[in-house]
């Protein structure tokens, strides 16, 4: 049985917006690892690059006398902090093709956006380029449940019972490996678009969102894949 499209569940950091000159240990280094040494802890870039990947529970620093949530926020400060000077420093930049999403909502599309920073900080990033006016929904990371971000489903599945679609009738579109898995674990069909490296394992590749816009109307209209989308693309 063939499920129309309805919604597209959009990843937001590296899918909408890119961050210029980014380096982890260094944002690590000048931002978070001060705010996380003021708690009476040290975490290096490391262990809380394998936080943020699902590969140690978010709960991890419990083990050291510290609230998870608490260190959750204190990070999510320091990375808001970040964004703040790298915005004003004209170093967030959209997408060249984030425009499309006016065209996805004026097919009628329900769309939300999902994302492991925190609420606010991903609002701040929508809000900077006006982006926030195309969702029907917004979800940052949930400190009362920490360990649903992706690659957990949590959020997938939070926004589709929020636009009120079935897994069947969207799409997840992100960049990395963990929104595949997140989508996949939600049983949605994942698209990665390529804005860097490919990932193994989505079901569908775009290089634009101008693609994923064919890609929809392909899917709707049963018609094969358009010059350029594939299920398939060699990694």
């Amino acid at each position: 049985m063939r499920h129309i499209i309805r919604a597209l569940i959009f990843d937001v950091d590296e899918t909408l917006v890119y961050y210029e000159g980014y380096n982890l240990e260094e944002w690590f280094g000048r931002y978070t690892a001060p705010a996380i040494k003021r708690l009476g802890i040290e975490i290096d870039a490391e262990t809380y690059r394998k936080m943020t990947r699902g590969e140690l529970p978010r709960s991890y620093v419990e083990r050291f006398g510290v609230s998870h949530v608490l260190f959750w926020k204190t990070v999510d400060g320091a990375n808001l902090k970040y964004r703040i000077e790298a915005a004003e420093r004209g170093k967030i930049k959209p997408f060249p093709d984030v425009d499309a999403l006016k065209e996805l909502k004026d097919m009628g599309l329900k769309l939300a956006a999902v994302s492991n920073a925190s609420q606010e900080c991903t609002e701040f990033v929508l809000d900077l380029f006006k982006l926030r006016r195309y969702f029907d929904a917004v979800f940052g990371k949930d400190y009362s449940y920490l360990d649903g971000a992706k690659p957990s489903p949590y959020l997938i599945e939070k926004s589709l019972k929020t636009l009120k679609i079935s897994p069947e009738e969207a799409l997840v579109v992100g960049d990395s490996k963990s929104d595949v898995l997140a989508a996949h674990r939600a049983g949605v069909k994942a698209v990665q678009i390529v804005r860097f490296e490919k990932v193994e394992n989505a079901d569908y590749y775009v290089k634009t969102l101008w693609q994923l816009l064919e890609l929809v109307e392909s899917l709707n209209s049963d018609q094969p894949e358009p010059s350029g989308i594939s299920s398939k693309l060699p990694l």
